[in-house]
């Protein structure tokens, strides 16, 4: 009976258990296998639903079937208690042996244990079926613990019933990836594709310089071949380029020429020659342009004070028109209306003084349009004897509207003589002849604006008489011809200037605007009686409280200063210099939006402080009216300027 028991459990170990374990080890495995089976064709069928996909199942997401190339060593957490979030990272697994490392490169390693086999690879694909609304999958995740290599041993046939499920997180993770790189490449390229504007020109011109420079380097000089190729070239590159600033300028064959100027200069280039000589040739090249451009800069600031001291040819032919058709009227068509207006105080009256015909009519114009009752305004006109036919002829016959005019003459003030005004005494003296007009000398400015011919006009100083010009008003508003008014200016009549004479906008914003710029504070009678820091302030348009300049005799202290200011030593020439000393501390400020400045020198004065100003100023050299005004703030002038009035067409005066 023992003999017999021991006889059947051996057969059991030998036979049966073997046949049992095998059983049990090919279901397991079967059931891995179904399972990676369902996996790939709900991936399938997620691809191929049509429609958006936002609506699909919670199955694996839809995304770009790129693929890159696989990761490598793609371990799963071996922990039974992790949760179902818990995902795929990248490891590095140690090279324990050849064999180990060939399947490390080959095949997705899942580490598990037999005994929670079963519940891991459902896990594992809960875990893939349930990101669809994950961005990234194992974004959050931890590194995955490595196995031993015995125990990946034992797991063999788990590893490819993993396999594919990580081929799966694989190529999603690697879609992604590649979208955001294939997004990142197009907008490099983009970038990078940019085109450089007026590129053509740019390169034939360093084409010019590095040619220039391989033209002057000694080994280039004991090439004749290369020298006479470089000329040639250089002459071909400056015919083409000419006068061109842009590309469309450029001729149609410049894509030869440039080519061809590469080939030369890929000769000259192979050339070697010594460092130290390319450094001096191009330190000399520099310097030579440095000082071709200093020179270009003063004959630019000449030019552009000696065209704002010329007339243009049409504002030379219109007083001259003019003056013949005035004299052609008789006595009784030379006069004007409303004479009996020019002396009534309880009207807007402008002293406006200037020589210019078209520019005194812009002046009026624009002021006029903008007054809400016209036939209260009263414009009194100073100009000298030259032209003082022609502007009165011109507001004869073009009448502003309900407005009165006066046109004067400024020969006709007896009282400014030479015994009474120091200005007019200085600027008839043979000192000041000798400053304006032999420039050459050593005693003479070098600063042309100086010697600009207005500042020889007495009109230029009338502004300091102005109670004896106008001696029955009590307030006035002085404007210059350069000027476009823009709005009502009758406010500035209501206005309460606190006990001064002078109402003006302030023009402190920058250095230059301070009382430092204009005056010589290195003589003691400046420097003890004025602050260097002080506001400068505007002319071109001030409030005169003519009242107030008579109480405090403003005219005597002009007449002090003007005196002592005899040798030019307190101030060179000019009107604001007197005119900050004399309404020292005697000058009320203006709204910075009643006068807007720069707009004869400046290019970058302020669009919406042009747009809101009550009146702009072009004051500088580039006057409106010349060639050399600023083009992008002569619609603001040309606006106010009949060009097919009769006169004008004659005179071929045109925007």
């Amino acid at each position: 009976m023992l003999l017999r028991n021991l006889v059947v459990a051996m057969l059991f170990v030998t036979v049966i258990a073997p046949i049992l374990l095998y059983t049990d080890r090919f279901a397991a495995f079967r059931a891995s296998s179904s399972k990676a089976k369902f996996l790939e064709d709900v991936g399938s069928f997620t691809q191929t639903l049509p429609g958006d996909t936002r609506h699909h199942l919670h199955v694996l997401p839809h995304e770009s079937s790129a693929v890159l190339k696989e990761p490598i060593g793609i371990v799963f957490t071996d922990n039974s208690t992790n949760s179902p979030a818990e995902t795929f990272s990248s490891a590095t697994i140690p090279d324990s042996s050849a064999q180990d490392t060939r399947e490390h490169k080959s095949a997705r390693v899942l580490s598990a244990t037999n005994e929670g086999h079963q519940s891991r690879t459902d896990n594992a694909i809960r875990q893939v079926t349930d990101t669809t609304n994950q961005k990234e999958i194992g974004k959050d995740a931890g590194f995955a613990k490595e196995k031993d290599p015995k125990q990946r041993a034992s797991d063999g046939v788990s590893d490819t019933a993993s396999q594919n499920v990580l081929e799966q997180q694989s190529a999603l993770t690697s879609g992604k990836i590649n979208e955001k790189e294939l997004v990142k490449s197009k907008t490099d390229k983009q970038t990078t594709q940019t085109p450089i504007p007026d590129a053509l020109v740019r390169q034939l011109r360093d084409q010019l310089i590095r040619a220039r420079v391989y033209l002057s380097l000694p080994v280039t000089k004991n090439n004749p071949h290369l020298t006479r190729e470089l000329r040639l070239r250089i002459k071909e590159v400056q015919r083409v380029l000419g006068d061109a600033t842009k590309d469309s300028d450029l001729p149609k064959n410049v894509n030869e020429k440039l080519k061809a100027m590469d080939q030369t200069l890929a000769k000259g280039k192979q050339m070697r020659d010594d460092c130290a000589t390319v450094v001096k040739k191009l330190r000399a090249m520099l310097h030579s342009t440095e000082e071709q451009l200093r020179v270009h800069k003063k004959q630019t600031m000449f030019l552009t004070q000696l065209t704002a001291k010329t007339l243009p040819k049409g504002l030379h032919c219109l007083p001259l028109r003019l003056t013949t058709e005035y004299y052609s009227l008789n006595s009784s068509g030379q006069q004007f209306p409303n004479r009996e207006k020019l002396e009534d105080p309880q009207l807007y009256h402008y002293a406006l003084f200037s020589d210019n015909v078209l520019a005194a009519a812009v002046v009026v114009n624009s002021t006029v349009t903008h007054a809400k009752d016209p036939s209260k305004h009263v414009f009194h006109i100073v100009t000298d004897r030259l032209n003082y036919a022609a502007m009165r002829m011109w507001f004869l016959v073009n009448q502003p509207g309900k407005a009165t005019i006066q046109v004067q003459n400024i020969e006709e003030f007896t009282w400014l003589n030479l015994s009474y005004s120091p200005v007019l005494k200085q600027l008839g003296s043979p000192s000041m002849i000798d400053y304006y007009f032999r420039a050459h000398r050593s005693n003479s400015d070098n600063n042309l604006k100086y010697r600009n011919p207005k500042y020889l006009s007495i009109l230029n100083h009338l502004r300091f008489y102005l109670p004896e010009v106008f001696p029955k008003l009590n307030k006035v508003l002085f404007l210059d011809d350069d000027i476009v008014v823009q709005k009502d200016l009758t406010g500035l009549w209501s206005l309460d200037l606190k006990g001064n004479v002078n109402g003006a906008v302030e023009t402190c914003g920058e250095s230059f605007h301070r009382f430092d710029r204009y005056l010589n504070f290195s003589n003691p009678l400046i420097s003890k009686n004025f602050d260097p820091h002080a506001c400068g302030w505007a002319y071109g348009m001030n409030i005169f409280d003519l009242e107030e300049w008579k109480r405090q005799n403003i005219t005597a202290v002009y007449h002090r200063w003007q005196k002592l200011n005899h040798d030019r030593s307190l101030w060179k020439l000019g009107t604001l210099p007197p005119g900050l000393i004399t309404f020292w501390k005697r000058t009320y400020s203006l709204d910075q939006s009643w006068h807007v400045l720069g707009l004869g020198y400046n290019p970058n004065v302020n669009q919406r402080e042009i747009e809101r100003a009550a009146v702009i100023h072009y004051n500088g050299n580039m006057k409106p009216w010349l060639e050399i005004g600023i083009s992008k703030y002569r619609n603001y002038w040309v606006k106010y300027v009949d060009y097919d009035h009769v006169y004008l067409r004659e005179c071929n005066i045109n925007p």
